[in-house]
């Protein structure tokens, strides 16, 4: 690895094409994500139609109008991003794209502190909030509950079978029986692999919880510190220097 070597890096290939809306995802923190759909265009090998826009800056910046002609790149060759717009070729009396005041998944007045560039919605019972928690808590790197894909995830709180982490673990055979293209024995194995979980260590708990600025390695460093959740919550409350 010879320090004095440089590294030539050719430019990324950039395809234009035309933008024909933007979605609103809704993160597990209430995050609110803008993403571009666009006519499909092959860049770097790959047919692309989306791309994040990451916040309402970015589409600021960018002001984006509908029907506008974009030029779309991978970013790192990985990641497809808008990085322009052809403003000369925009159409007459084209309307801007604005991040909506509601949430568009629960109607929730959607709010932006003064110094954040992150906008969120801050309805806790919001679905798209309780699904992005509990694939968060399913999750390889936390509580690894094989067969709780997000399909099966958007299903069982679309049907309000389940509203919560903890509703998860009252889920009875009956009740995954009236999803769509569950056989008896996915549904022996999923009940299963729930109740296994319950055995995971504390600290993969405390991460699938997704709390704020509480990482892997956080997680695990105050898991050595508390043994559970009770002492770490009377710590926080009657000795938050230590936290």
């Amino acid at each position: 690895a010879p320090r004095w070597a440089i590294a030539l890096k050719y430019p990324a290939e950039e395809k234009s094409s035309r933008i024909k809306s933007i979605t609103y995802q809704i993160g597990r923190t209430g995050a609110v994500t803008p993403v571009a759909e666009f006519e499909p265009v092959l860049v770097a090998g790959t047919s692309v139609s989306r791309a994040t826009l990451h916040n309402a800056d970015r589409l600021a910046t960018l002001s984006l109008h509908k029907g506008d002609t974009i030029i779309v790149r991978k970013a790192g060759e990985i990641i497809p991003e808008v990085v322009r717009v052809l403003k000369e070729l925009r159409p007459l009396n084209a309307e801007p794209f604005i991040i909506p005041n509601n949430c568009p998944e629960c109607n929730s007045i959607l709010f932006r502190g003064k110094e954040e560039a992150v906008t969120k919605c801050l309805n806790h019972s919001c679905p798209a909030i309780i699904k992005g928690v509990i694939r968060h808590w399913a999750s390889k790197d936390a509580m690894n509950i094989e067969g709780l894909g997000s399909k099966i995830i958007d299903q069982l709180v679309d049907k309000h079978i389940i509203d919560s982490i903890a509703d998860l673990y009252e889920l009875k055979d009956l009740q995954l029986e009236e999803m769509d293209r569950f056989a008896e024995k996915s549904i022996k194995k999923l009940i299963n692999s729930i109740s296994n979980s319950k055995a995971k260590q504390w600290h993969k708990q405390l991460y699938g919880l997704g709390i704020n600025h509480i990482g892997e390695a956080n997680a695990k460093s105050l898991s050595k510190q508390f043994n559970n959740i009770q002492e770490l919550s009377d710590a926080s409350i009657n000795h938050p220097e230590l936290i």
